[in-house]
C-alpha cells in the first residue's frame, strides 16, 4: 500500500470514535454544531446569610432538574421565545434515564398520547439510527433507545431550542419576595452564585424546589409514609441476546414479552397475579444460596437498542426499608444495592443461557426513585381519576399506564382506548405565583402517581409547563393564574378532545 493512503489514528481519537459507535448513533449523521452562545455576561448580586452572591445568569424561565420532564420543558419554553436555563446537578440530562440507567421508556397505553416534545424525540432517535419502534401494540415499550444516545441527542435539542444547559450545578435555596421566586442559589464549579428569572420550573423529581420556597408536600403512601421501593439498575454485557430468547421464550414458553431481539425483555415478579415463567429460575437461586430472598422479589431486563450484546436489568429492587425521602436510609440503600447487583449478575453469568461469556458492564450512578415527594397543588390527583378516566378543560396530556405502585398495588389496565388526562391546576400551586412544577413530583395521591410517573407522560408535562412559562411571560400572567384552556390552541402543546 501507498504510505500516503494510510489511514493514521490517535488511540485516544479511535476510542472516541468507538465509543460513538456503540450507542448506536450513525456516525455520519452527526452534524457539526457549535456550543457558543451569544449572551453577554450579566453583572450584580444578591445578598444571601449575610454575603454577596454575585449573579452567574439572568432568563425568563429557569428549569431545576435536567430529567425527561425537564428537558421537555426547557426546549419547549425556548422554542416558544423565551430565554430558558436548565439547571442540572450532573453532566448529561436525562435524569433517570440516562444516569439512572431507566430505559426503555414505557407506553402511555394511550392513544395519541404523544406531545410534539415526544414526536421529535423519536425523529431525532430516527435521524441517528437508533431503532426505536418495535412495531407492536401489544408491547408495553414506547420508546426503545440507550444512555449514551439520549445524553447526545438532550445535548442538541436544546442547542436547537437555544437553550443555555448549567451542567455540575446543585440547587441550595430560593430567595422570594412576596409570593414570587425572586433567585435560585446554587453551587456550582465556582462556588456559590445566584439566577434570577422570571419563572421558575420545579422539574427535580423530588419537589426541592417547591418545597423550599414553602409550597405543601407529601411522601410515600398516604397509609404507611413509605415510598415506592427504589431499584439500582446495571448494565450486563457480552451477552448472546439470541440465545437468551430460545432459551426463555422458545424453550420455556415465555410468553410476556411479545416481541424479537434486538426489542426484547424478559421478567419476574415473585407477589403479583401473573405467573411468570422465570420465577423458579430465581427460586432455585435462593435454595442455592446464591440470592438472597430481596434479590429475587423482582426482575427485569431490557435489551439495550444500539448496543449489541447488552442488557438493562431493572433490579435489584431495594427493599422498603430504603428510602428515597430520607438521605441515610437513601445512601444505605446504594451499599445495599451493590451487593445485591454483585450476586444477580454473578447468579445469570452462572446459570442463564446466553450469558456464559456476560460481563457487569455499569452501574447506574443514580438510584431509581419511582416516587418521592410530591406537591400539593390546586388540583389533587386521585385513584378516582384513573378509574373515572377523568377529562379536564385544561387538561396537558394524557396517559392510560396502569397504577404500578411496587410494594402496595398493581391494577388493571384501562380498557383499550381508554385514558384520563392530567390538568394544569396540578403543576400549580396556591403558595408561589411564578412557580411550575413537572414530572414525577406534581400534585397527586401516592396510588396515582403511580400511573403518571412514566417517562413520556412526565415528558408531555413538562412540555406543557415550558409553554406555559413561556406563555405567561409574554402576557404578563402569573405562572399559577394560567388558564391553560384560554392559550389559543395553536400555541398548546396538548388540547383536551
Amino acid at each position: 500500500m501507498d504510505k500516503s493512503m494510510k489511514f493514521k489514528i490517535s488511540r485516544r481519537n479511535f476510542l472516541k470514535m468507538a465509543g460513538v459507535a456503540t450507542t448506536g448513533i450513525m456516525l455520519s449523521n452527526i452534524p457539526n454544531k457549535s456550543v457558543a452562545h451569544a449572551k453577554a455576561a450579566v453583572t450584580g448580586s444578591c445578598s444571601y446569610g449575610g454575603r454577596d452572591i454575585p449573579l452567574l445568569y439572568e432568563a425568563d424561565v429557569c428549569v431545576l432538574g435536567g430529567g425527561p420532564s425537564g428537558v421537555a420543558a426547557a426546549v419547549s419554553a425556548g422554542k416558544k421565545g423565551a430565554e430558558a436555563l436548565l439547571v442540572e446537578k450532573g453532566i448529561t440530562l436525562g435524569g433517570l434515564q440516562t444516569m439512572g440507567n431507566v430505559i426503555p421508556c414505557m407506553t402511555t397505553w394511550a392513544p395519541n398520547s404523544d406531545t410534539s416534545f415526544v414526536t421529535d424525540l423519536k425523529k431525532h432517535l430516527e435521524k441517528y439510527g437508533i431503532d426505536y419502534d418495535d412495531h407492536n401494540e401489544k408491547s408495553e415499550v414506547g420508546i426503545w433507545t440507550n444512555p449514551e444516545a439520549l445524553s447526545y441527542i438532550y445535548d442538541e435539542m436544546c442547542l436547537e431550542a437555544n437553550v443555555e444547559v448549567l451542567y455540575n450545578t446543585t440547587f441550595v435555596d430560593v430567595l422570594k419576595k412576596g409570593h414570587s421566586i425572586t433567585h435560585l442559589i446554587v453551587q456550582t464549579i465556582d462556588g456559590l452564585k445566584a439566577i434570577k428569572a422570571k419563572t421558575f420550573i420545579d422539574c427535580s423529581g423530588d419537589a426541592i424546589l417547591a418545597r423550599t420556597a414553602g409550597v405543601p408536600s407529601e411522601h410515600g403512601f398516604e397509609k404507611t409514609g413509605k415510598n415506592q421501593p427504589m431499584s439500582f439498575r446495571f448494565e450486563m454485557g457480552g451477552i448472546d441476546l439470541d440465545k437468551v430468547y430460545q432459551y426463555v421464550t422458545v424453550e420455556l414458553g415465555d410468553d410476556f414479552c411479545p416481541t424479537k431481539p434486538p426489542h426484547y425483555e424478559f421478567a419476574e415478579a415473585r407477589h403479583r397475579t401473573r405467573q411468570y415463567v422465570l420465577e423458579k429460575f430465581m427460586v432455585d437461586g435462593i435454595a442455592s444460596g446464591e440470592l438472597t430472598e430481596e434479590d429475587a422479589e423482582y426482575m427485569q431486563a431490557f435489551a439495550i437498542v444500539g448496543k449489541p450484546g447488552t442488557i438493562s436489568m431493572n433490579c435489584p429492587e431495594l427493599p422498603l426499608q430504603y428510602s428515597a425521602s430520607d438521605p441515610l436510609s437513601y445512601s444505605r440503600g446504594v451499599m445495599a444495592g451493590r451487593q445485591m447487583i454483585h450476586r444477580i449478575s454473578q447468579y445469570f453469568i452462572k446459570h442463564m443461557p446466553g450469558f456464559e461469556k456476560a460481563y457487569l458492564a455499569k452501574e447506574a450512578s443514580m438510584l431509581g426513585a419511582r416516587e418521592s415527594w410530591r406537591i400539593k397543588g390546586k388540583y389533587y390527583l386521585v385513584e378516582d381519576d384513573y378509574h373515572n378516566q377523568s377529562r379536564f378543560k385544561d387538561a396537558v396530556a394524557r396517559t392510560a399506564w396502569f397504577i404500578d405502585a411496587h410494594g402496595e398495588k398493581v391494577s388493571e389496565k384501562l380498557p383499550k382506548g381508554a385514558y384520563y388526562e392530567i390538568p394544569y391546576r396540578s403543576l400549580v400551586a396556591n403558595e408561589i405565583s411564578n412557580l411550575i412544577m413537572a414530572g414525577r413530583c406534581i400534585s397527586a395521591s401516592f396510588i396515582l402517581q403511580a400511573s403518571m410517573r412514566i417517562q413520556l407522560t412526565c415528558m408531555s408535562i413538562g412540555e406543557a409547563a415550558g409553554v406555559a412559562a413561556a406563555w405567561g411571560i409574554q402576557n404578563n400572567i402569573a405562572a399559577n393564574d394560567i388558564k391553560w384552556e384560554e392559550i389559543p390552541a395553536s400555541h398548546r402543546s396538548y388540547v383536551s378532545k
